[in-house]
């Protein structure tokens, strides 16, 4: 497994050069599913390059992927769940606060994540027998803290529309930040700069975090309280496991 976990920390930085080489030259933007669900060629190439690499030193391994409709189930043998570009609309945009992300699982059991902050080099990485680093730093288990002394990261509209009383936790704690990156808000709160994560969101934007999460005493469940069925997208929260039932006094 060590062998596995070092070619993939070797592998997301190459992903995050080929973006920083390319990213400057003139995108070819698609809308998916509406206007603001935006893909680039870039994130085309390098989840390509990332599925090329992989295949070549794992020839007998799984994809469930972004892009092109690689959907194999993480319960399936060996198998490498990736994101490209997280925050492609932040990487069009702004050109930062976007990450690339890699978990990979053995019959349904994550043994690592990583989630490389392209712009800002800080790599995440860890999870299973791994201890979980920033750029190689120890990250440390979550130290509980009351919600009035606590920021949350969410989305913008379910946060807005209070959907399953997201907006009345938000009320008990000093405010609710939106970044536009699941990837990026969950590192926040495995550093503990954030308390808790709520978005809907695909498995591929949750896979790495959740896996590394687990190491540091954190959770993803999906708003009642279950876990996510890593097939589709659903609406889901990032939470340390200490804090579930007082959460759950207001998400419900």
């Amino acid at each position: 497994m060590e062998t596995k976990f070092q070619f993939a920390k070797e592998l997301i930085c190459e992903a995050g050069r080929y973006i920083r080489d390319n990213m400057t030259h003139d995108l070819v933007i698609e809308e998916k599913s509406r206007f603001d669900d935006l893909v680039t060629d870039l994130d085309k190439g390098v989840q390509k390059l990332m599925v090329e690499r992989i295949h070549s030193a794992y020839p007998q391994d799984h994809f469930f992927a972004e892009e092109d409709n690689l959907v194999s189930d993480i319960n399936d043998g060996s198998v490498w769940v990736l994101d490209p570009i997280d925050g492609t609309v932040n990487f069009v945009v702004q050109g930062c606060d976007f990450a690339v992300m890699i978990a990979y699982y053995e019959n349904g059991v994550g043994q690592f994540g990583l989630i490389y902050d392209v712009m800002r080099d800080i790599l995440y990485s860890g999870g299973g027998q791994f201890a979980v680093t920033a750029n190689n730093k120890p990250l440390s288990s979550f130290r509980d803290r009351p919600l009035n002394r606590s920021l949350i990261g969410g989305n913008n509209a379910m946060c807005a529309q209070n959907v399953m009383g997201i907006a009345n936790l938000g009320r008990q704690t000093l405010g609710i930040r939106g970044i536009g990156s699941a990837g990026l808000s969950i590192c926040r709160v495995l550093e503990g700069r954030f308390i808790a994560y709520f978005s809907d969101i695909a498995p591929w934007d949750y896979a790495a975090g959740s896996i590394m999460g687990e190491k540091l005493g954190y959770t993803i469940l999906d708003l009642h309280g279950q876990k996510p069925n890593y097939k589709t997208r659903q609406k889901v929260m990032f939470i340390p496991k200490a804090k579930l039932k007082e959460i759950q006094k207001y998400i419900k």
